[in-house]
């Protein structure tokens, strides 16, 4: 299923059953008086969180979702049945908006979390709800309330311990494969990675982190040129970046230049993106000719996500 981080949904939930109108006739008694019963109430829609989702892929080919109303009511005081409740899934970090206003309803973390996104309407009282001193046969009767009716926008912010983050071509997806079991896309040009992937890395028997290629950033991203604001979403919920920058004589520009590039989209993007902690990453030493360039470059960990030169270093680093 391919990668899908939004998406707008149209929620209606269920109305509530009518109320009935009814009076007892049974043999010998001709004038029993009232006895219609209330309706059901109409089902709720609920988002639940379920932790083997990671993409909002399902809402491309379903943007409508409607929850069953209650049953009406029926004689000798019976109250209809209430439908039951929708329950929509959905991965751990999506945030629910409000389409109208733009204001976040929930946001969505914890596995079998969940959130009414729209409420059922109540069922409508029968006549005997209306039976009073004065009043003995009373033929009144309410209908079942409508449900609740709105416009929803999901946004997913992967959960991850650790980001990548770097421009294109810059090899993070390389490192993600030395690191963990995942197996992206690599190849020798930029944008191979269009969709961000998760890894698992195993720092020690007992101990794992998840890791997140975020595809290569571009100037511009924070004004969201190219998938900017898509991808910079995901870093936001990452609890340290690493900085991944191509130092060898083939990439597309000086590290330092790469370096300040990355560094002001995430500063323009704001959120605090700029404060996480961060370390760099000097990857491709192996394609590098004069050594020197590492000391100029200041503190980072030397890698070669080819020849594996440095796993040890990061993982030990990511383990302290």
């Amino acid at each position: 299923m391919a990668f899908i981080d939004e998406a707008i949904i149209t929620l209606e939930a269920g109305k509530g059953g009518n109320g009935c109108l009814s009076f007892r006739r049974e043999k010998y008694i001709p004038f029993g008086g009232p006895d219609g019963g209330n309706g059901g109430k109409g089902g709720d829609i609920i988002f639940k969180v379920d932790h083997n989702l990671n993409t909002l892929g399902k809402f491309r080919f379903q943007r409508v979702f409607r929850a069953k109303n209650g049953q009406g009511g029926a004689g000798r005081q019976m109250t209809g049945e209430s439908a039951p409740d929708l329950l929509v899934t959905v991965p751990p970090g999506t945030v629910v908006k409000d389409t109208m206003t733009g204001n976040v309803l929930i946001d969505l973390v914890e596995n079998d979390q969940m959130f009414c996104a729209a409420r059922g309407g109540q069922g409508g009282k029968g006549n005997l709800c209306f039976k009073s001193s004065t009043n003995r046969a009373p033929r009144e009767t309410t209908p079942g309330e409508p449900g609740e009716a709105c416009q929803i926008k999901l946004e997913l912010k992967l959960l991850a311990d650790v980001g990548l983050v770097g421009l294109p071509n810059a090899g993070k997806s390389s490192l993600l494969a030395m690191l963990s079991s995942a197996r992206p896309k690599i190849a020798n040009y930029a944008f191979t990675t269009i969709e961000p992937n998760l890894g698992v890395v195993d720092l020690s028997q007992n101990e794992q982190i998840v890791m997140a290629d975020i595809p290569g950033l571009i100037e511009g991203a924070s004004q969201g040129l190219g998938l900017g604001h898509e991808f910079l979403r995901h870093i936001s919920r990452c609890k340290m970046l690493l900085h991944v920058v191509d130092v060898s004589e083939l990439a597309d520009m000086p590290p330092a230049e790469a370096i300040d590039k990355i560094n002001q989209e995430l500063e323009n993007y704001g959120g605090d993106l700029l404060g996480k902690p961060k370390i760099m990453i000097w990857n491709k030493v192996d394609l590098l000719v004069d050594k020197d360039v590492l000391n100029q470059l200041g503190e980072g960990i030397p890698i070669s996500a080819v020849t594996e030169f440095g796993k040890k270093t990061l993982l030990d680093f990511l383990r302290k």
